[in-house]
């Protein structure tokens, strides 16, 4: 299954996915326009670009919303989808504008305008939900709009903005559909994407339609039906009694194992990924691991390798740095400073802490969405108890409680998944260890955002490596996060389907448009 493990770097950014096997599927005459099911266990948090952050809910809104700009498959550069062309003014990097395409109608069939895109970018910052995008436009100082021109205005120079641009924080909404300053609250979208949402259940199914008035850089696909799974055995079960055409994020750990390329029955695509997972702390006053030797002494004693071997069954790779290998800047940081397991290391932290043992706080985690969750839980507490130095209470949430759990520093440590939001390093920086960092662990460090600020007025990205190379070291220091693991992606489908090898990627987009019948 993995007898070879290749990660492949870009030549300036970030890894390209490659699919096993290298195939390449296009449809055959006989092409027909059924709709293709694709299962996943990811959860939909909101319909509402302004009120989610997190994959499941980027991955509709790819579909069904368009952005200013886009990424083609394995890019690390933007391209233009709702505008016409984008750039920056001047030098600086301070002022972004963009030319918006003509003939871009939402669903009531009104034109969208460069008001609109105002609107959109306003509303995410005004309202800023707690589990919503807002920390991603932290250098938005103001956005204005003429005709089909749209400018933004930056607090300093930023040029990962276009990147930004790109995601789901820059996806744009119907003014006349969603209030200002509040969170849409129907199970109704209105966006110019490739796909119509027809019909949501929650934690169910999203149906989508091809969009017939869809103008941009992408074509649309076929009807597609996105299935929602409580966790990843029941995906499972649901692919094995072929209810769904396509299964993707995430299979069970030992039925990744054991895919197999080479089966007659069905298309599998393994592809290196951007994604992570890491373990957070709340850092605050009042929390049992504020002390940062605390939190030193926890590094000493994670053994990544036996947690990659043992719960996920090798289908993820140890991870030793905030960046993930592939991108970047990219360092062992995490390594270099916790070299080995030391038991021992960790009781002189300890007792310099002057803390009462064994240390005891809570742990939680989502419940369902990830594929092993719960036994991670349980082996991160045996490693950490195994020492006698910590006990650990282990308590798993529903996906949204546990979302705004965490957002309400109400958990004293939690693992969380992070699927990179554009292909570059920043995105592993300001919303994970930044000012305003979305995982609100109560961490805080100006030369940590002076490193975040720095790293952004490079043009040339490969310009920004020796910000983030002191950024990791930064973090491995201070411990505000443990990373655990980087992920592959897979994709399995039908023999009857073609497309998967394209459906992720490193990027962040979730290409739903490339699956075709064959």
């Amino acid at each position: 299954m993995r007898s070879v493990r290749m990660r492949i770097l870009a030549t300036l950014l970030v890894l390209a996915a490659v699919g096993v096997g290298g195939w390449q599927l296009l449809p055959s005459q006989q092409d027909d326009d059924s709709t293709i099911t694709v299962g996943t266990t990811d959860a939909v948090t909101s319909l509402d670009p302004a009120g989610a952050y997190d994959a499941g809910s980027w991955a509709l809104f790819n579909n069904v919303f368009q952005s200013l700009m886009t990424f083609e498959p394995g890019g690390v550069t933007p391209v233009p989808d709702a505008a016409q062309n984008c750039g920056f003014d001047g030098t600086d990097l301070r002022t972004y504008r963009c030319e918006l395409r003509e003939g871009l109608a939402f669903p009531s069939g009104r034109a969208m305008t460069a008001q609109d895109v105002k609107f959109s970018f306003d509303r995410v910052k005004r309202i800023k939900s707690d589990v919503g995008p807002s920390a991603l436009l932290d250098t938005l100082a103001s956005v204005s709009a003429s005709g089909r021109t749209v400018t933004f205005h930056l607090t300093s120079a930023d040029a990962t903005f276009p990147l930004k641009v790109a995601t789901g924080a820059g996806a744009i909404v119907d003014r006349e559909k969603y209030p200002a300053n509040a969170l849409r609250s129907d199970n109704a979208v209105d966006g110019t994407g490739p796909y119509t949402l027809t019909s949501y259940t929650k934690d169910e199914k999203a149906v989508l339609a091809p969009n017939p008035q869809y103008k941009g850089a992408v074509g649309t696909g076929h009807p597609v039906e996105l299935r929602y799974y409580g966790d990843a055995d029941a995906l499972d079960e649901a692919w094995k009694a072929k209810r769904i055409d396509v299964a993707t994020r995430t299979l069970p750990p030992e039925v990744l194992a054991g895919l197999n390329a080479a089966d007659p029955g069905q298309r599998v695509s393994e592809a290196d990924s951007s994604e992570i997972r890491n373990l957070y702390f709340d850092t605050r006053a009042n929390s049992p691991l504020h002390d940062v030797r605390v939190r030193q002494a926890m590094a000493w004693l994670i053994d990544r390798e036996r947690l990659a071997a043992t719960v996920y069954k090798g289908t993820v790779d140890p991870l030793y740095s905030l960046i993930p290998t592939g991108i970047t800047g990219h360092t062992t940081s995490f390594f270099d400073a916790y070299p080995k397991l030391s038991a021992a290391k960790a009781r002189v932290l300890l007792s310099e802490a002057g803390v009462s043992l064994p240390v005891r706080f809570t742990y939680g985690y989502g419940t369902g969405r990830g594929a092993a969750a719960a036994e991670e839980a349980t082996e991160l507490k045996r490693q950490l108890e195994a020492s006698g130095l910590f006990k650990v209470t282990v308590k798993g949430y529903e996906w949204t409680d546990f979302q705004k759990r965490w957002a309400g520093g109400k958990l004293d440590a939690y693992a969380v998944g992070w699927v990179a939001d554009f292909p570059d390093p920043d995105t592993y920086g300001g919303p994970l260890v930044g000012k305003g960092a979305t995982m609100n662990t109560g961490y805080s460090d100006k030369a940590v955002d002076q490193l975040i600020t720095s790293s952004q007025q490079y043009a040339d990205r490969s310009q920004a490596t020796k910000d983030f190379r002191s950024l990791q070291a930064a973090v491995a220091r201070d411990v505000p996060v443990i990373p655990l693991w980087q992920a592959k992606e897979y994709v399995v489908a039908s023999e009857a389907v073609g497309g998967g090898q394209y459906l992720s990627d490193g990027t962040g987009v979730f290409r739903l448009w490339r699956l075709t019948r064959i």
